[in-house]
């Protein structure tokens, strides 16, 4: 289900599994341990024993699992993309292949029966997902459905920055209508705009590449795939809140 893209884009939408399988290739424990962090970090609390965690979105899976270590009782993957489906059953696979408590499944945010046929979560995360589906606002009614009264929504979504937000919309259909040879030509600049004045900066301090090395800090993720997530990540909306 698509709603909310022009029909010209329908077929355009950036394929996040794809960048996430590369991402999985380089996943380590430093990785996943600053996933943890992050969980615990924002949830307040240094264990998810006894609670219910929903990942809508999974991505690469890397934070359904540090739900798994960080010992939920239930945990159910799903997402849109059938890559990023199958980069979380890898992770699954790699560190909890017995875990009969995490199901992983294709699924569909806009989707309201589908999401009214999921259990009720103490816990529903979706960071950086809901302004991707290409209807935000229905993808954020539809996320409350499962929740768990009294239970905790984890989110993270684009703030509207005006003509910023435009220009970045505009880039990121350029990048998803290139064929897959001439992207670099939307990357590149990307990377310059990102990177060229802290890795400047780093140079200048006598610590080369420190900020970018540290990046893993930020969640466990990776600042090239980071990159290509941002340059590519289309449909893109952002709120006003």
């Amino acid at each position: 289900m698509e709603i909310g893209l022009h029909a010209a884009d329908k077929n355009k939408r950036f394929e996040f599994g794809k960048n996430w399988a590369a991402f999985l290739a380089n996943v380590g424990e430093s990785h996943i341990v600053e996933a943890e962090r992050s969980l615990q970090l924002m949830l307040g609390t240094q264990s998810l024993e006894g609670r219910r965690f929903l990942d809508i979105g999974s991505g690469s899976g890397l934070f359904s699992l540090a739900a798994a270590r960080l010992q939920a009782d239930v945990i159910h993957s799903f997402d849109f993309d059938q890559h990023s489906v199958n980069c979380t059953a890898e992770l699954k696979r790699r560190y909890y292949p017995q875990a009969a408590y995490w199901t992983i499944e294709a699924g569909n945010v806009l989707d309201k029966e589908y999401m009214e046929s999921l259990a009720e979560y103490d816990i529903v995360y979706s960071w950086g997902v809901l302004h991707h589906t290409g209807n935000m606002s229905r993808a954020l009614e539809n996320a409350i459905i499962p929740l768990k009264k009294g239970g905790c929504l984890f989110i993270a979504i684009y703030n509207d920055q005006g003509y910023i937000s435009q220009f970045w919309r505009m880039i990121k259909r350029i990048y998803n209508f290139l064929p897959s040879n001439l992207r670099f030509l939307i990357l590149v600049p990307v990377l310059l705009k990102n990177w060229s004045w802290k890795t400047l900066r780093d140079f200048l301090l006598l610590r080369p590449f420190h900020t970018w090395r540290m990046y893993t800090k930020q969640r466990g993720m990776s600042p090239w795939y980071d990159v290509v997530d941002w340059a590519g990540g289309y449909p893109f909306e952002v709120a006003n809140l």
